[in-house]
């Protein structure tokens, strides 16, 4: 062994999600032209506040009747048997499955930018029969993360339910919370996601 070899330098994983990531209708989870269509999107950010341009965000969630779009076209509900406000509402409030898909994906911008067309989800049932408020499970990933960080996106305007929600309330404080909640636009909601810092988002541990 060469003792005086120079040390390898350090490297980040990425960026690579352009290259074989790039979906381009993947931020349109529903048809934008769809009745209830709303944008949803904001900039991913590093801990100095600086933007991460070669990020990725992926997102799913239940339609405005509470169900999950699925592989074969059929939705899924609640479980038999539970409880909450996710029950199916009427047939004008329904996800058509051909159009709906529950998932999406964006890539960030230069600026960091990203954003979704969808459907505004309805609450959920969560396992102790509380209900869980009208939110998107949504998964970042950016260079220089071995694994995906998961986090959630819920509604400001929906005060009520965020304030039964489960999950929001095991928070510690308005601070933490705040970092899910996406604040109203015209014609969609904003929510920026900051990997750390002082106004780090909150990220789940699965």
């Amino acid at each position: 062994m060469n003792a005086e070899a120079p040390v390898t330098p350090a490297q980040t994983v990425g960026p690579f999600l352009s290259l074989g990531l790039a979906w381009p209708d993947g931020p349109c989870v529903v048809d934008p032209a769809t009745p209830g269509a709303v944008r949803i999107g904001g900039r991913l950010l590093d801990g100095q506040g600086d933007p991460v341009g070669d990020g990725m965000i992926e997102t799913w969630q239940a339609g405005p009747d509470g169900r999950f779009p699925q592989a074969d076209g059929r939705v899924a509900g609640p479980p038999a048997g539970s409880s909450g406000a996710a029950s199916p509402g009427p047939p004008a409030a329904r996800a058509d499955p051909a159009s709906f898909r529950g998932f999406g994906r964006c890539l960030t911008d230069a600026s960091g930018a990203w954003e979704i067309v969808t459907l505004k989800p309805a609450p959920w049932p969560a396992p102790d029969g509380a209900t869980e408020a009208p939110h998107l499970d949504v998964s970042v990933f950016a260079r220089g993360l071995l694994h995906r960080l998961v986090t959630r996106i819920y509604f400001a305007d929906e005060e009520a339910a965020n304030a039964a929600d489960p999950v929001l309330q095991s928070l510690p404080d308005a601070a933490a919370r705040g970092t899910l909640l996406a604040a109203p636009t015209a014609g969609g909601y904003r929510l920026d996601i900051h990997l750390q810092g002082t106004h780090e988002t909150v990220f789940f541990a699965l």
